[in-house]
């Protein structure tokens, strides 16, 4: 039986970069209109978010890879994600994701385990390669890439019809570490998605690509910050250990990359 909150959960966090073209699959419709049963088929077409889902659902029993508690824990962190055994965890998912990544990805190895996570803010630091192209004189576009697709979260400070006024923190590059800066108001939009559409001032939520994917509860940001600083401590340990490799080492171009990956 489909679960019909986790299939809603990930429609509101994967809605906004299926839509920008990222993602999963082309028509994103599914997401934004679909039944459960036609968001679930959706989500199989996620080549980072479904392979997540479903090592999380083997290693913990539950037979739905959407079922909520997994759907939460893997864009939030905390939860049943939390209770894994990492290094089981980062054999069975790269036995998934590994062949579909492509040749010039070649940090996706056992080596990772030391900052996995079944999460997505781990995908967005550790197997995507775009951390690895920091300091090298175009911090630029990689920085605004881990900034938006990681989970970003905030309080609404005010709303004028689909844009919102979000007081949160950003993700910054200081050629030495990564860190979230000071809170300070930054936008975000509801773009055609409702996914709180009773959100108002006061409300804490979270972002996903510069889009609203949600109301959240402290415990859910709880979750969410801890997530991301261990997160970015355990990037940041990585990137020193790489600071004396080559430019290029163990990372493809810009043009290979994509956003594809998701």
């Amino acid at each position: 039986m489909t679960d019909i909150r986790g299939t809603e959960i990930f429609a509101r966090y994967a809605y906004a970069p299926n839509q920008l073209g990222y993602c999963g699959p082309s028509e994103s419709t599914a997401l934004r209109e679909g039944s459960p049963e036609q968001v679930w088929s959706a989500a199989r077409r996620f080549s980072g978010a479904w392979p997540y889902l479903r090592v999380m659902a083997e290693m913990t029993g539950i037979a739905d890879p959407l079922d909520h508690r997994l759907v939460e824990s893997y864009w939030l962190g905390g939860g049943l994600g939390a209770q894994l055994d990492t290094e089981e965890f980062t054999a069975a998912l790269l036995a998934v994701i590994a062949p579909l990544a492509g040749h010039y990805w070649a940090h996706l190895t056992a080596d990772l385990a030391a900052e996995a996570a079944p999460n997505h803010c781990f995908h967005v630091f550790g197997v995507y390669p775009w951390s690895r192209l920091l300091g090298r004189g175009m911090d630029e576009h990689p920085i605004h890439v881990l900034d938006s697709c990681r989970i970003g979260w905030g309080t609404v400070l005010r709303r004028d019809g689909d844009d919102l006024s979000i007081l949160g923190r950003g993700l910054v590059w200081d050629q030495e570490a990564l860190r979230l800066s000071e809170p300070s108001p930054r936008h975000a939009r509801i773009d055609g998605f409702d996914a709180a559409p009773r959100v108002r001032t006061g409300d804490q939520v979270a972002v996903h690509w510069g889009r609203l994917c949600d109301r959240l509860t402290s415990a859910q940001v709880y979750d969410l910050a801890a997530s991301t600083e261990r997160q970015l401590l355990l990037t940041n340990r990585r990137l020193r250990r790489e600071s004396a490799t080559a430019p290029g080492a163990g990372a493809g171009n810009v043009e290979e990359m994509g956003g594809g990956f998701h």
